[in-house]
Formats: structure tokens, sequence, C-alpha cells
């Protein structure tokens, strides 16, 4: 894997703290690769820890984007800078973003306080690409206010958002099969603020009135999630999502929820680091005698069980 040089990595850092788009650019281009990235952060992360984190998640076909648009040009009546991250399907032939973000979002891509990243999610589950949090700490470090990560658009495997944000917009539209049963698979119990977008279609109604009796089924939490209506296309309802984010936001700021979010994304990302380094170790050791390809052969010729051959890589790099 090439790398980049510390003093690079240190000429970048400093670029991304003054707020130069290109090393913006070039640092989320090293986290995406793993090309330098460790030195990298390490320079950054004491700037982090001042955006706000919004996730925007939800099926695919809800809108996501033009809502995501909405609310950035919102934002930028408000005077904040603001980032997005989109995260994208891995193309299957280059493994890179397919979709387009910054064509699909052309009105604000031109504005200087916008930056506007698409992700490839590289085969990784859950609707975030492996490099999301790494890319968010360095639009954090680069002074933007609000860093907004739109999803994947996977459905109900899209949990993941809960790691990076601090305040999740879950967007659902009428007409996409039985919504209910979206509510049941799991994805609406991360939301703090729902969004119904495409409110104009037949069904919105239904759909918003199934998200709160859903909510009436858990009235001990300690947050009641809004549901806000919008037609993102025209720009109806925009506002009152901001102002539901901004609520979201005051609680967070107001109780222990705030601190224990950030707590659980500072374990995620501590527990993400080890289970690559482990992985890479593992890679590392299979090239070497007694090692995982080895154990593989074993395994196939049933000489040695899965449980056994695991243990003894294990402790081997345990040991190292």
């Amino acid at each position: 894997m090439t790398t980049t040089p510390a003093a690079t990595a240190a000429g970048i850092a400093e670029g991304v703290l003054a707020g130069r788009v290109r090393d913006i650019g070039r640092a989320l281009s090293a986290v995406e690769t793993e090309a330098g990235a460790a030195d990298l952060l390490r320079a950054l992360f004491p700037s982090t820890g001042r955006a706000r984190i919004v996730g925007i998640t939800g099926p695919p076909g809800a809108g996501k984007s033009t809502l995501v648009q909405r609310l950035v040009q919102s934002y930028r009546r408000r005077g904040e800078r603001v980032a997005v991250v989109a995260v994208d399907p891995s193309s299957p032939f280059t493994g890179g973003a397919i979709l387009g973000d910054r064509i699909r979002m052309s009105e604000i891509f031109t504005d200087p306080g916008v930056f506007i990243r698409s992700m490839a999610t590289r085969g990784a589950l859950g609707g975030l690409a492996r490099a999301t949090g790494d890319a968010v700490d360095v639009l954090d470090a680069a002074g933007y206010d609000l860093v907004l990560v739109e999803t994947v658009g996977v459905g109900q495997d899209e949990v993941d958002i809960v790691k990076a944000a601090d305040t999740i917009a879950v967007v659902l539209v009428p007409g996409l099969g039985d919504d209910i049963q979206a509510i049941k698979a799991g994805i609406l119990e991360i939301a703090d603020v729902f969004v119904v977008n495409k409110a104009d279609r037949e069904g919105a109604d239904r759909t918003a009135a199934e998200i709160a009796a859903m909510l009436d089924f858990t009235p001990d939490r300690p947050w009641r999630p809004p549901i806000v209506r919008t037609i993102a296309p025209r720009g109806e309802g925009i506002e009152a999502v901001v102002e539901a984010i901004a609520s979201h936001e005051s609680f967070l700021r107001e109780t222990t929820e705030g601190e224990l979010r950030r707590e659980r994304r500072a374990r995620e990302r501590v527990r993400q680091r080890l289970q690559e380094r482990f992985r890479r170790d593992v890679e590392t050791a299979a090239r070497g005698p007694q090692g995982l390809e080895e154990a593989i052969r074993e395994v196939l010729a049933r000489r040695e069980d899965p449980y056994s051959a695991a243990d003894r890589i294990y402790g081997r790099l345990v040991r190292a």
C-alpha cells in the first residue's frame, strides 16, 4: 500500500485546518484509500468535535438527495458552512461511487460555503462507507459548522448511521410498499426526526399515522421524534425539518444523551480500528508458514477444526 510521507501529511493537515478546498479533497482521498491516513488524522483530531453531524437515511427512492440539497440551502441562508458526505453504492467494476451526487446537487455545488463528497461503500454493510467517520473528522477539522451524511439507501440494514451522527433523520415516502413493515424492521427505531417526503402523494396521511402509532407504543423514550412532512423539490416543509433538527440538538445539549452518543461514537471508532488492525495482521500472517492459507487447507482436509485453527492463528498474533 502506498503511504503518504509524514511531512506531506502534515502539510495537508495544515491546509485542511486553513480550510483550503484542495487539501480537504486530498485528505478525504487519503482516508478513503488509507494512504497516510493515520498521520493525517492524528494531526487533525485535536481540532475536531465542533461540527454538528446529521445523518439522513431511508430507503431508496425516498428523495434524500433532493432533501439534502434543500437543507443545505436553508442552512446557508443562516450563514452556516455546510459539508455533505454522500455515501454511494460501489461500482462493481471500479469500486468507486456511481450516483454522482455532485451532478444531482448542482444548485449548491458551486457555493464556496458548501463542500460535497461522494464516497463509495466498497462493500461495507450498514449503508456507510468504511471511512465515513474519518471523512467527518476531516470536514469537522476544516471548520464546517454542519456535516450532513446521506447514506446509501439500503433500507433496514442502514442502522450504522447511529455510530456516526448526532441527529438522525429517517426519510420515508408514501407508496414504497408496506410502511408499517419498515417500521417493524427496525430502521425507524434509530430516528430522531421522521420526514415524510413527497407528502403530496396519496398515502402520506397513512404513513404519518403509522409512524405516530408506533411512537405511541414506546412512550418511555426520552425524546419523541417529530414527524415532518415535506415536498423537497418545491422546498415545502424544509424549514420545519431544520427546526426539528435544532430541537433535537438542544435536547442533546441539555441532557446526558449527547454525551452518551459521543461516547458511543468514540467506542465504535476505536473498535473499528482494532478490527482493521487485526484483519491486516491476519492477512499478513496468511502468507507465512502455519498462517491463514495453511489453516484453511487443514480445515478443508478435516485435519483441523475451524475453532482450533482460529485459536492457533490468534495465539500467534497475540504473542507477536
